[in-house]
């Protein structure tokens, strides 16, 4: 069959997506792994079905680049809000349904586009001899440390020793390392589905934002850079480990469209 599809990035977390509102796409775990193929395919981080659902502007189908179905994409849910928008769904606020429930975005005045995260209302503090890191969930889960340089850290190799040691090899985990540069965060990222460093992860870096803001109460923003771009996460911290109004902000940006023969 021939596939129409188009392909989006938001700070260089880039995805093919396909409008399944008539619901007639069903992809093998193989189809996506290609689709997704830097060499032998159109090349992305993750692949998004549009699709509609009753009660909701649309909704989210998220599968990583290894061809099984994800949890929530933060990048992926900006993108496939301003794809919703380019295939005329014109609305102030979109209201859509993903994996870990309803959310709210809305594009801005400058382009950017304003994704309410999935509330979170636990965070684990773990201390390991000299390293300290948090374990939380803000639609995917994540392992988040500081560090003084990230540009010194090995994201791949310590990324995957930490996604598959003995306690999240099973589930996986995303393993983010921070840093605290003057005004903003630097967060690097390595994905689980992926399985390599990705240019930005929105989940992350918002999980990243709230370890960051944990001992401060109240509402903030905060800017954060990755290899891909800049991003900000705002949220109001409720004390107790408990955060709400969590909004990821950034481009989602049109790359091209194209048209595939699949199997």
């Amino acid at each position: 069959m021939n596939l129409p599809f188009s392909k989006y990035q938001g700070t260089q977390n880039d995805f093919v997506i396909i409008d399944n509102r008539a619901g007639t796409i069903q992809l093998t775990a193989a189809q996506i792994q290609f689709l997704c193929d830097r060499r032998k395919g159109v090349g992305a981080d993750g692949l998004m079905l549009l699709g509609n659902a009753n009660g909701y502007d649309f909704s989210m189908t998220y599968f990583n680049a290894d061809g099984k179905e994800g949890t929530m994409c933060g990048n992926g849910g900006r993108c496939l809000t301003q794809y919703a928008f380019d295939k005329g769904i014109k609305k102030d606020v979109y209201h859509f349904i993903a994996v870990d429930g309803p959310h709210e975005s809305k594009i801005d005045d400058n382009g950017w586009v304003h994704l309410k995260m999935t509330d979170v209302n636990a965070v684990e503090k773990n201390i390991e001899g000299d390293i300290t890191f948090y374990v939380l969930d803000t639609g995917s889960p994540h392992y988040v440390e500081m560090v003084d340089n990230v540009n010194g850290v090995d994201v791949v190799a310590l990324g995957q020793m930490i996604r598959y040691n003995e306690r999240f090899k099973k589930a996986g985990i995303n393993v983010n390392f921070v840093a605290q540069e003057e005004n903003q965060l630097f967060v690097r990222t390595y994905e689980r589905g992926v399985e390599n460093e990705t240019f930005s992860c929105g989940t992350g870096v918002t999980a990243s934002a709230l370890i960051a803001g944990i001992d401060k109460l109240g509402a903030q923003t905060i800017q954060i850079e990755t290899l891909g771009g800049k991003l900000a996460v705002s949220f109001n911290n409720k004390g107790d480990n408990a955060f709400d109004d969590i909004w990821l902000m950034g481009p989602g940006t049109f790359v091209f469209d194209g048209l595939t023969q699949m199997a």
